[in-house]
């Protein structure tokens, strides 16, 4: 999540109408859900707690941003150093080669997005961080990182929201969107970089954009237009060749007025992921990519209290997060899910400001940055979404991790006035950990769910409301 996106999604939240819950349809009923807790890995006097900690929640995947800078040597000099940017030896890996390592002994699959603040001799002029980082130092560094890390990691994915400026400079000339030319060239000399890196079946993916525009920030799906060579009416120029890419990433992060919320036409939040599937499909169908492209939703979260300025109150973060997994898994592009943060970051300052949405604060974590467990964290392990459907609700639920076996769970309801809650369904997971069924509906009910694991141990569940 990026500054002025921030301030944004906070501007629309005001106006915010509501929407009905979407129909499930066909889903992609083995979506794999990445956890990124970079604060916690990347450290090493808390990284094998965390590990522990994420283990015991059911993560299998994860994902981590690079940055070129912390890498690169010399990086806030303004002329490059002498050296061979092809060879890994030249770098300083630092405590990423402890999180990779980490992930390795456990079996867990990696996305890394690679992406700026780059050194500073590899910008236009040397003047910053950001400002069009040279492709070809581009491509010479994914050599390097290729031959470094080699298929330790799974998926490849190129910048990290390259539609701010945080991340990549200019973002418009003269009131025209710059960046995603910029970035159309990084893409290419990345993938080019892995191949030299002999990694010629390498996944990648491109995007990993953030969901609104501003007059700072370039909205998605200009972002992608402009990009794949495209106009309004998804026309392709003939002197752009299609991207090499295997998929597209995208960070759908709402309001706080929400899933279901729906910005403007260009923005792409978590409740409006057909926007993007057609875009991706208009620009297949102009030969802007090889093959029709599915949707990583490599980063997402829901901010909670204290958060004053995109924070929900902590009950409705474990809500919004788990109605925001369903959209997700109801929708048949969606190939990745994502939760953002297993502590929250300690600082809150005003809106818009720094680079995720406070001066160093984002609050989307399973725990308060104290470590006490917020409602989230129960609910990441065992998610419930209720809706009405039918006279009584619809149910669906996940458990993590699955083990390819049967589980059984047990649903439980509490209506207003009782103390008690009652067993109302017993459910059971097919293969990839997932479960649906039906019950009745009463005003002001809650449910949850219980779960034993195969170790014994008793899991529940947050209350959660009807939507």
């Amino acid at each position: 999540m990026s500054r002025n996106v921030a301030a944004l999604l906070l501007a629309c939240a005001l106006i915010a109408a509501g929407a009905a819950y979407p129909a499930a349809a066909v889903a992609s009923h083995n979506q794999p859900t990445y956890f990124e807790a970079p604060r916690d890995l990347l450290d090493p006097v808390h990284r094998e707690d965390a590990f522990s900690q994420l283990n015991s929640l059911g993560v299998r995947a994860l994902r981590i941003v690079l940055y070129w800078q912390n890498v690169a040597p010399s990086p806030n000099s303004k002329s490059r150093p002498n050296f061979d940017a092809t060879d890994p030896k030249n770098y300083n890996w630092g405590q990423y080669d402890a999180f990779i390592a980490g992930a390795k002994q456990r079996g867990w699959p990696v996305l890394m997005t690679v992406s700026g603040p780059v050194p500073q001799w590899a910008t236009s002029g040397g003047k910053d961080h950001t400002t069009r980082p040279d492709p070809q130092q581009f491509q010479q560094f994914m050599t390097a990182i290729g031959r470094h890390y080699g298929t330790d990691v799974q998926i490849w994915s190129i910048w990290n929201e390259p539609n701010h400026p945080q991340f990549l400079d200019p973002q418009y000339i003269k009131h025209r969107p710059a960046s995603p030319r910029i970035y159309r060239a990084l893409v290419q000399a990345g993938v080019t970089g892995l191949h030299n890196a002999g990694l010629t079946s390498a996944k990648v993916l491109m995007g990993e954009t953030a969901p609104v525009g501003t007059t700072h920030d370039v909205a998605p799906l200009v972002f992608l237009r402009d990009t794949l060579c495209l106009n309004n009416q998804y026309k392709r120029a003939a002197s752009c060749s299609a991207l090499p890419v295997d998929g597209y990433a995208h960070h759908a992060y709402t309001t706080t007025a929400g899933p279901f919320y729906k910005p403007p036409k260009d923005d792409v939040t978590i409740g409006v992921l057909s926007r993007l599937v057609h875009a991706l499909d208009a620009a297949w169908h102009a030969g802007a990519f090889p093959h029709q492209e599915d949707i990583y939703l490599t980063e997402f979260g829901i901010q909670s209290k204290p958060n004053p300025f995109l924070g929900v109150p902590l009950s409705k973060q474990a809500e919004y997060q788990e109605i925001s997994e369903h959209i997700a898994w109801a929708n048949p592009r969606v190939a990745a899910f994502s939760q953002y943060l297993l502590r929250d970051d300690p600082n809150v300052s005003k809106p818009g400001a720094g680079i995720r949405g406070g001066t160093v604060g984002f609050q989307s974590g399973l725990e308060l940055a104290n470590g006490k467990q917020k409602p989230s964290f129960a609910g990441f392990r065992i998610p419930l979404v209720v809706h009405p459907s039918g006279g009584g609700v619809s149910l669906w639920g996940e458990v993590r991790p699955p083990n390819g076996e049967n589980s059984t769970v047990q649903v439980q309801s509490l209506d207003t006035g009782s103390k008690k809650w009652q067993n109302v369904l017993t459910a059971h997971t097919d293969g990839g950990g997932y479960w649906s069924g039906h019950s009745a509906n009463r005003k002001g009910r809650h449910w949850r769910v219980v779960w034993t694991s195969p170790d014994k141990t008793l899991y529940v569940g947050p209350p959660i409301r009807a939507y």
